[in-house]
């Protein structure tokens, strides 16, 4: 039996995965800083079980392909060891998942440990008695453990922006929209109007941004993906592309793809597609996210963009930087969500 692990209850991850919470309850303030870039994911595995259908099996599943990204990126960028390998800075990885095979294992579970040797630090133990039990685990519990691990990230993101935060960006969401924000320092507010506000981070080689905005709700009607699509392409017309006249629109080519999820209670309408820019070449990912704010009666969105011409593939961090946010945006606690 494994030492001080508690029971990660993979059906109850699904639930917890829009919850806003604390991740991570370090256990000791001299913990070493955990290493690693966001979504990397070590994995200590024998040779046999890697090389073998149960590591196959492993790297379908993490190193699957996120979908609306223009070129193919993987779930996590997947670095394997051996046990005897799993020291010193290895072990001080943010993101671990060790795979035991042991017969003496009744069954196969998934178990989860906090800040072992560093911190913030995830460690997963897969365990079953026999490769083929945690090939049949994974079969019906992979999309659970990869939820678990980017919850980790997520929190992690969160956590940063609630301390490091960009307060004039926030206070001009406050103003505009009546809800609270939290935006990691190095965004600029590009534009402050009552109906929009439009922050971006600008890299060397690459642009990330997000739009909030907000109109009236007439109905059901006004949250199709037709809908929706035209209310995005009559705001973001107003980021403008690189030449005259040219400007923002959602691209014509790819329909965007629509789905409803809960947060803390709240509906929330995501569409995730591609962008392109009218009167120039410009283009990339893009997702939305919609409510009913109940205290003003209009449709508040919340519109993230990625711009990274020269760094394929590598706009999956970028996006998910951005995702991140929206589990920082708090509506007044008096607001019922319906």
């Amino acid at each position: 039996m494994l030492k001080n692990l508690r029971s990660l209850l993979l059906v109850s991850a699904v639930a917890l995965l829009f919850v806003s919470c604390k991740a991570f309850h370090t256990l000791s303030t001299n913990q070493k800083t955990s290493q690693g870039r966001p979504y990397e994911l070590v994995v200590v595995a024998t040779q046999p079980v890697w090389v073998g259908e149960l590591g196959d099996s492993l790297r379908s599943i993490l190193a699957a392909p996120i979908p609306y990204l223009p070129q193919q990126e993987p779930e996590f960028d997947v670095l394997r060891t051996t046990p005897d390998g799993f020291k010193n800075i290895v072990a001080e990885h943010r993101n671990i998942l060790k795979v035991l095979v042991d017969e003496t294992v009744q069954e196969a579970s998934v178990a989860v440990e906090y800040d072992v040797t560093a911190a913030p630090q995830l460690m997963l133990t897969l365990q079953g008695p026999s490769q083929q039990a945690l090939i049949d685990y994974l079969a019906a519990h992979g999309d659970k453990l990869v939820q678990v691990v980017k919850m980790a990230e997520r929190d992690r993101a969160v956590a940063y922006a609630e301390k490091f935060g960009m307060p004039g960006i926030e206070q001009a969401v406050k103003q505009h929209f009546g809800v609270e924000m939290h935006v990691p320092k190095g965004y600029i507010l590009a534009a402050d109007t009552p109906d929009f506000v439009w922050a971006r981070y600008e890299y060397p080689e690459a642009s990330q941004g997000f739009v909030i905005y907000s109109y009236p709700y007439t109905g059901k009607q006004d949250l199709t993906a037709a809908a929706l699509v035209a209310a995005r392409n009559r705001f973001v017309k107003r980021i403008p592309g690189p030449s005259d006249g040219s400007y923002m629109i959602t691209s014509p080519v790819f329909e965007p793809e629509m789905r409803t999820f809960r947060l803390e209670g709240r509906p929330w309408v995501e569409l995730r597609g591609f962008w392109d820019v009218e009167g120039d070449f410009m283009g990339g990912p893009f997702v939305s996210y919609t409510t009913l704010d109940n205290a003003t009666g209009n449709l508040f969105t919340f519109d993230c963009y990625v711009y990274a011409p020269k760094l394929p593939p590598h706009k999956r961090n970028l996006m998910h930087g951005l995702e991140h946010l929206l589990h920082t945006i708090q509506f007044p606690a008096t607001q019922a969500a319906e």
